[in-house]
């Protein structure tokens, strides 16, 4: 039962996980700027692995796409590559981890279904890292930038979906981990044991019985009445 559990947390927490890591790509704000005036922020500009955009103080977006992949900086087409990893490893990881839970009715048998589970956890670990180094590689070029006094171009800061990617990449790392421990949980389950000890007759029980030491001590019934009961 504490198994049965233990796996349906490790499947919730690394689905909340996939999902958080799957919401970061279309996300918006990778990485934002504002400029401010007097009274009012003037323009906001931010970006993301598809885009860079303007808006400015009436609300009017001003989108660029990138024009060329292989045009692009090197860390965002990593970026990219690791972030479309995590999605597809965290869809295949869900998959194993429907098959490999024991309440499930697909998968056979509870050492075979200990070992999906496990491979389901150890995938969702590699999802949760290849978003974990897609976020942490793109934030690091973020504060490498803004942190140095020879780049006079726009500077940017982090933003929030950094932080989203961040947060699921540690609940699929947590989930995964989960799940790899459950086939330690199931190889601790006690199994019974039968032993066949060959087919028995009527009269070998008997025999068993009558001659067995116990409370009951049985007679031959023909001395139990003698000639004079029935007369």
């Amino acid at each position: 039962m504490a198994s049965t559990a233990s796996e349906i947390i490790a499947f919730m927490v690394s689905i909340s996980g996939w999902v958080l890591v799957s919401s970061t790509l279309p996300t918006d704000y990778w990485k934002v700027s504002t400029i401010d005036g007097t009274v009012i922020t003037t323009a906001t500009y931010w970006a993301n692995l598809w885009k860079t955009c303007v808006t400015d103080s009436t609300g009017v977006s001003n989108c660029k796409d990138f024009p060329s992949m292989l045009a692009l900086d090197g860390y965002i087409q990593a970026c990219r590559g690791l972030m479309i990893a995590a999605v597809s490893l965290g869809f295949f990881g869900s998959i194993f981890a429907l098959f490999g839970m024991k309440c499930t009715k697909v998968g056979g048998s509870d050492k075979a279904k200990a070992k999906i589970a496990c491979l389901a956890g150890i995938v969702f670990i590699l999802s949760g890292l290849c978003s974990m180094t897609g976020c942490s590689l793109y934030a690091n070029k973020i504060t490498t930038e803004f942190f140095d006094p020879l780049y006079m171009e726009q500077k940017y800061e982090l933003g929030a979906a950094l932080f989203i990617g961040w947060a699921g990449a540690s609940l699929c790392i947590i989930g995964g981990v989960i799940f790899c421990f459950s086939i330690s949980d199931n190889n601790k389950t006690p199994r019974m044991g039968y032993t066949y000890n060959g087919p028995t007759s009527v009269m070998s029980s008997r025999t068993k019985y009558h001659g067995g030491e116990g409370d009951f001590k049985t007679t031959n019934p023909s001395k139990q009445f003698d000639k004079n009961a029935y007369v």
